[in-house]
């Protein structure tokens, strides 16, 4: 109920009854200090999962794209994300989608990647 809070999306995907994938978005919320969305209505997505054996079917940029496409619908101007190096292809993926990386972090654990795309 979290995502769905305050004007937040959640999408699954199914296949035989089963959930094999989700997305979401939520309103972003300003915490990394670094990043200035001030004046736009910005949105962060989260929680894009596919189970293993769903991988590599193009599931994930579909599910993607329907999520873009409501938020457009719901007069979203920026989507925000952050990801990890140590994620395999996620930051490869993103940028698929038309994100940018805009801040690394200089964690060396962590190297926290903001990304964004403007819509």
């Amino acid at each position: 109920a979290i995502y769905l809070e305050g004007g937040g999306r959640f999408l699954i995907a199914r296949a035989g009854g089963w959930i094999v994938a989700a997305v979401a978005y939520r309103p972003y919320d300003g915490r990394f200090p670094q990043l200035n969305y001030q004046g736009r209505k910005t949105v962060e997505v989260v929680r894009l999962y596919v189970l293993p054996a769903a991988r590599r079917l193009g599931l994930a940029g579909r599910l993607y794209r329907s999520l873009e496409a409501l938020a457009r619908a719901d007069g979203v101007e920026m989507m925000y994300l952050h990801t990890h190096p140590f994620l395999p292809g996620a930051i490869d993926f993103w940028q698929r989608q038309g994100f940018d990386v805009v801040d690394v972090e200089a964690d060396p654990i962590w190297q926290t990647t903001h990304m964004h795309r403007l819509l």
